[in-house]
């Protein structure tokens, strides 16, 4: 069942180089420009795009391992969500998922134990909304599909590992004019969320340059037999050099430099050390384990990827990537503008002008006058909530908020991919000793009109939270 699991994988992959026939899109490599993308103009502007209201969500959720259980309790505690449907290839997580909704108004069918259940859940004529937190090679084969039966698709990062699928998916959204929604989590932390406020007041000034990253070691639960589902993060590891989960630093800088929104990436230049852990991990349990053998001798990406980029309007980003070395977690999430400067990590979080940085009784006196209406409105339930302190809980509040009234989501499908279209640009980058590649444009020149995100809450902020006893 493994094997096969993993051709299907592989084949499903391909809907994005136009190999398969069937619902998914079929993409017409033969008509690519030299940036990446198809010839011609935008289909549709799925920026700003307003879907009808939708009184009631109806969800069905892809994918029961790590995120998804915590996802499905999240949503039932959200004022006009119905859980119609849980999905996974394990019958037991499907059951134990559906047991966390005990004691709610929520009664979900289960899918399971079949490559293809998830296309039957999807196939029902009573779901608005996929919840897709599966592994990385699921996700744009399964938002595709979704999309094409005529739903919105939310998506765990990355939303695509390919340009041809991050093209697959802007292209099929602007045809069917559903959502695809990456769910970058990071851009509703409360730090995170400060910020933008404070860089749409004018606080920063113009903003010059952003950092983020995703430094965390997860060398452990990697190589743990009982963390990933068939190892999948493992195997993601080797075989490709470069930033392999660029989206949780640099989600909230491209909101901040309102990218795709006024500003566009323009290149990038992206370089890699050696890998001085992983391979060594691997020889290391082999020779206790035969299990492992299976994982020595593999080309590992190296321990810290940096990539540059460059942006249309002059600005400067760095992103970063470390999974496996020795070192506290971080996420940077650094703003420096023309006239303040903020920082999240080291932690505590951290604001500047000039030289100094701001005293403690100035900095609650700022977060005092900026704290978004967001967080008003929710942050203290969503802490109650959890989900890597609140900020799930802000995100899928937000995304049924939208939904029920009608209005553009914060991420939309031009983010995912841009977002994601990372990984792949800097790979090919680091592959040649850290030359620049031209990031394409996947809003076909939207940009320059696109509104950036409004976090507001106006038309909006109706949606009420039904906290568990």
């Amino acid at each position: 069942m493994k094997n096969n699991r993993r051709d299907f994988l592989r084949v499903t992959s391909l809907g994005g180089l136009g190999l398969i026939s069937g619902s998914l899109l079929s993409c017409d490599t033969s008509q690519r420009v030299l940036t990446g993308g198809p010839a011609g103009p935008q289909r549709f502007n799925m920026s700003g795009y307003a879907a009808p209201k939708l009184e009631t969500v109806r969800i069905g959720f892809i994918g029961l391992g790590m995120r998804g259980p915590q996802a499905v309790n999240r949503m039932s505690q959200i004022e006009g969500v119905e859980i119609k449907a849980l999905c996974d290839l394990r019958p037991e997580s499907v059951e134990k998922t559906k047991a966390l909704l005990e004691n709610t108004s929520h009664d979900p069918d289960l899918y399971s134990g079949s490559d293809y259940a998830w296309k039957e859940m999807v196939d029902r004529e009573d779901l608005d909304l996929i919840y897709i937190a599966t592994p990385w090679e699921w996700h744009t084969p399964m938002a595709v599909y979704a999309m094409n039966a005529g739903k919105h698709a939310a998506v765990e990062v990355p939303a695509a590992k390919t340009i041809d699928e991050c093209w697959e998916l802007v292209e099929t959204s602007e045809r069917t004019r559903k959502h695809c929604m990456m769910l970058e989590n990071c851009c509703y932390d409360f730090f995170e969320l400060l910020t933008l406020n404070m860089a749409r007041q004018g606080y920063f000034g113009e903003i010059i340059h952003g950092e983020g990253a995703y430094i965390h070691d997860l060398i452990d639960l990697n190589f743990d037999k009982n963390g990933y589902e068939d190892m999948w993060r493992l195997r993601e590891n080797y075989e490709r050099n470069g930033n392999l989960y660029p989206t949780h630093g640099l989600g909230p800088i491209c909101q901040i430099m309102n990218i795709n929104r006024g500003d566009q990436m323009d290149y990038l230049t992206s370089l890699s050390s050696n890998d001085f852990h992983m391979a060594a991990k691997a020889r290391e349990l082999a020779a206790d384990d035969s299990f492992y053998e299976q994982f020595t001798g593999k080309d590992y990406r190296g321990n810290m990827n940096t990539t540059m980029i460059k942006t249309m309007n002059g600005k400067s980003i760095m992103v970063q990537h470390d999974v496996s070395s020795p070192r506290p977690y971080s996420r940077i999430h650094l703003v420096s503008g023309t006239e303040a400067f903020a920082r999240k990590w080291p932690t505590p979080e951290r604001v500047a002008k000039g030289h100094t940085w701001l005293n403690e009784e100035e900095f609650k006196e700022l977060e005092a006058r900026y704290t978004p209406e967001i967080v008003k409105k929710v942050g203290e339930m969503a802490r109650k909530v959890g989900g890597h302190g609140g900020m799930d809980f802000i995100m899928d509040w937000r995304l049924i908020d939208c939904l029920r009234n009608g209005l553009p989501l914060d991420q939309d499908v031009y983010d995912a991919a841009l977002w994601s279209s990372i990984t792949p640009l800097s790979v090919d980058s680091v592959n040649n000793r850290a030359q620049s590649v031209d990031v394409p444009d996947f809003t076909r020149g939207g940009w320059k009109g696109n509104k950036p995100v409004d976090i507001s809450l106006q038309g909006g902020g109706t949606t009420e939270v039904l906290l568990k006893s």
